[in-house]
C-alpha cells in the first residue's frame, strides 16, 4: 500500500498540484493540518487561493484523512467536504500503527512518549515546515514539511510510505530528499 504524507498546505492549490504528482497513486493521504488559511506569520503567496484549495481536497479521487492545524478553523470545515477538526488521528495500515497530529500543541519529546504509549510505529506531524524523519527507538517520526510554505533548506515536499518505508520527496522535481525503513 503506498501513504501520502503531506502537512501545511495552507491555501495553495498550484503547490498541491506539484505535490499530487508524487501523491497521485497513493491509496490513502495523511493530511497533517493547516489546509487553507497562510496563517498571520506566513507570507500572502500569489497562488494563495483558500476556496480552489478547498475544491481541490474536496475534488480529490484518493481519500484524505485530515487533522487539525493551528490555522485551520470552523470556518475552513465549512469549506471542507471531509472532518478536519479533529488534533490527532489514527490509523492502522498494513500491520503498521499510525498517528497523525500537527504538532503545536506539544514539544518533541511528548509527541514522542505519547505515540509510544499509544502502541504508534509512525507518527506523522507538520507544523514546522521542515521535513525530516527521525528514529526514536521503535517509532519513526515524520514530517513531510510543506508543499507551499517550505522551511529550512527551503524544498518543497511532501512524503510516501511505502514497502515500511518513509521516504520524502521534492515535489519540483519528483526526486526523493530522504529514505528511512520503520523500525
Amino acid at each position: 500500500m503506498r501513504i501520502g504524507l503531506v502537512s501545511d498546505t495552507h491555501g495553495d492549490p498550484a503547490a498541491w498540484r506539484k505535490a499530487w504528482q508524487v501523491l497521485r497513486d497513493c491509496e490513502l493521504i495523511l493530511h497533517a493540518g493547516d489546509h487553507l488559511y497562510h496563517g498571520a506569520f506566513n507570507p500572502v503567496l500569489p497562488t494563495y487561493d483558500p476556496r480552489k484549495m478547498a475544491q481541490e481536497f474536496n475534488d480529490c479521487p484518493v481519500p484524505i484523512l485530515h487533522v487539525r492545524g493551528n490555522c485551520d478553523t470552523d470556518v475552513d470545515q465549512l469549506a471542507l467536504r471531509d472532518p478536519i477538526l479533529s488534533p490527532y488521528a489514527v490509523c492502522r495500515m498494513e500491520g503498521v500503527n499510525i498517528m497523525l497530529t500537527h504538532g503545536d500543541a506539544m514539544d518533541e519529546p511528548e509527541l514522542v512518549e505519547m505515540a509510544r504509549r499509544c502502541g504508534m510505529r509512525l507518527l506523522v506531524r507538520g507544523h514546522t515546515h521542515v521535513h525530516g524523519i527521525w528514529e526514536h527507538g521503535d517509532l519513526l517520526v515524520c514530517n513531510p514539511g510543506s508543499p507551499s510554505l517550505p522551511k529550512g533548506d527551503g524544498i518543497p515536499s511532501v512524503g510516501l510510505l511505502e514497502d515500511r518505508t518513509v521516504s520524502l520527496y521534492d515535489i519540483r522535481s519528483g526526486e526523493p530528499i530522504l529514505s528511512k525503513p520503520l523500525p
